[in-house]
């Protein structure tokens, strides 16, 4: 990762952007670029995607007025330390969207693991994928799909968009503030070695710590007292019988 790397010192200024009408998914296309060479810390916007996706392959619906961004980075961290990057993306986005809330508007929470809720409901997904790239680098994209104007029904989730909650902004304007969050996000994060920083701000950010939830799992569902995350960022499940529970990857149902 240019601009600093090893040192934590980025700032926005390490940063370029393309805005593109419209693509297949942002995320494709910040891959695409990397395999042809690109040197990463580069964002992708785009007006409207044809084949956006969300976590677990599922279909993300762009609708245009929303914002789809995706940042490229290229051997961003060590291995062992690239599980700690979703808590820094989410903290990043969840910085940007309380910026343009206006005063007195609902909540603003991080639900596990890097979902934005507002008042309890959808407004932002972030996905995170790595690709081995020929020459030897790794490529790692952070995707973040937000509700600025509309809010499609997904039927898993309660949604909103910032629109509903009373932001009056375009999509470009929060981006604006994103492209400078991210940079902030990444710098505390210094390739995994500020981890712990990112921790705490996540955890202050979150929804549902200390509360009840349910988390679905592939071949079941667990039920339990969500009392936070461990430093690889699993979810722990206090299901009051025995060691909390450490779980990587689940949908997780508030109350």
């Amino acid at each position: 990762m240019s601009g600093g790397e090893g040192s934590g010192r980025i700032s926005p200024d390490d940063f370029r952007h393309i805005a593109l009408a419209e693509t297949v998914s942002t995320n494709s296309e910040c891959l695409a670029r990397a395999r042809e060479g690109d040197p990463g810390n580069l964002w992708i916007t785009a007006a409207r995607q044809t084949g956006g996706r969300g976590r677990r392959g599922r279909e993300w619906f762009s609708e245009p007025g929303n914002l789809y961004a995706s940042l490229l980075l290229i051997d961003p961290a060590p291995v062992e330390h690239l599980h700690s990057l979703p808590l820094a993306a989410a903290v990043a986005v969840h910085r940007a969207i309380r910026r343009v809330m206006p005063p007195g508007s609902p909540e603003v929470a991080i639900k596990w693991p890097n979902d934005i809720l507002i008042d309890g409901r959808k407004t932002c997904g972030i996905l995170l994928e790595a690709e081995g790239l020929p020459d030897g680098r790794h490529a790692l994209v952070i995707g973040c799909g937000v509700n600025v104007a509309v809010m499609p029904e997904t039927g898993l989730y309660p949604v909103t968009s910032l629109r509903q909650e009373g932001a009056t902004i375009s999509a470009e304007e929060l981006f604006a503030h994103l492209f400078v969050t991210m940079a902030e996000a990444l710098s505390i994060w210094n390739r995994g070695a500020g981890i712990a920083a990112v921790i705490d701000q996540w955890r202050a950010a979150a929804k549902g710590i200390g509360e009840a939830i349910t988390v679905n799992l592939p071949d079941r569902s667990l039920s339990g007292r969500f009392i936070g995350i461990d430093v690889d960022g699993r979810l722990l499940l206090d299901t009051g019988s025995g060691a909390p529970l450490a779980i990587a990857a689940g949908d997780v149902f508030l109350g």
